[in-house]
């Protein structure tokens, strides 16, 4: 067991859970202001791919990030030109969009790279590896707090970040009546298209993070479907989470830890088959636990009003 359970493990669990935290608060976000984004996968993978194109035309790590922001960012724009202005159903439109992903990224890939399956240049650098001074000398903590990418302590800065806007700012209480209540926020004067596109393009900004963090900061590659369902992880990270950003971490540290313990038992000659799994078995258990049924609501609302 302290073979299993040992700091290497606990700093593992922190990197895994980067991505899928900052696309559930973009899943969150985007839910705050009436839509139920399913395409966060498609985003995610988005992010990673033009994350590693940036690298490859730029040679800069920084322009590489915001390259895949800005990219992402378009793409979301997709999701809600058609969601928002063409009324479409917004749970449809997500899934258009992982497919689309999925597709062009496989794509690209072999028009951009003439590679099949993977893309690897030992030459490219990737997110640098940040050291916390005086926290780093501390037995445990700096080995668990420590070494990580500027976007993992970006995650971390952005939940209470996002805790206080949407629950201490008056931007906030808007963008919160406008996902309660369209008609009623219209009426009252709020300006409901431009806070839903806002929370659309904040979505894919952070979907953009995260796919930079999968392809640039944990690994220096991509390959094809490379996000293997994290934007899926995602999305129940913020079902569970309740769309607030610090139920939102903790569910996103419950599937981090568990992608980081299904690695580490590869190493105690257990079937890779099975350890890969466990992230996805424990995303089904926590849904039929779930209980709650405001999402199921959530989602109805959301395919009423695209009517």
């Amino acid at each position: 067991m302290d073979q299993l359970l040992d700091v290497s493990l606990f700093n593992s669990a922190l990197r895994m859970v980067t991505p899928i935290l900052l696309a559930a608060l973009g899943g969150a976000i985007c839910s705050r202001a009436g839509l139920f984004n399913v395409g966060l996968e498609g985003l995610v993978l988005f992010g990673a791919f033009f994350g590693i194109v940036g690298n490859y035309l730029t040679g800069n790590v920084w322009l590489a990030v915001l390259f895949a922001v800005v990219c992402v960012m378009l793409f979301s724009l997709i999701f809600g030109y058609l969601s928002i202005h063409l009324k479409a159903n917004a749970i449809i439109v997500g899934i258009s969009l992982n497919f689309l992903a999925l597709g062009l990224t496989s794509f690209c890939l072999r028009a951009i790279f003439h590679v099949k399956g993977a893309y690897y240049d030992k030459d490219m650098k990737g997110l640098p590896q940040l050291d916390i001074p005086l926290i780093k000398d501390i037995p445990w903590v700096g080995g668990i707090l420590s070494g990580h990418s500027p976007l993992v302590y970006l995650a971390i800065v952005l939940v209470f970040v996002f805790q206080y806007f949407l629950f201490r700012t008056v931007r906030g209480f808007r963008l919160l009546a406008v996902g309660e209540n369209p008609v009623a926020a219209k009426s009252l004067g709020i300006k409901v298209t431009r806070i839903q596109y806002g929370a659309v393009l904040i979505s894919g900004l952070l979907c953009g993070l995260a796919g930079a963090q999968l392809s640039l900061g944990q690994v220096t590659m991509f390959t094809e479907n490379m996000t293997s369902g994290r934007g899926f992880i995602a999305l129940v990270a913020t079902m569970l989470g309740q769309s607030n950003p610090f139920g939102v971490a903790a569910s996103s540290m419950l599937f981090g830890f568990m992608d980081a313990i299904s690695i580490r038992l590869q190493g105690f000659s257990m079937p890779t088959k099975f350890t890969d799994m466990l992230p996805y078995v424990m995303t089904l258990v926590m849904m039929y636990f779930f209980k709650n049924k405001s999402y199921v609501q959530e989602a109805r609302k959301t395919n009423e009003s695209s009517r």
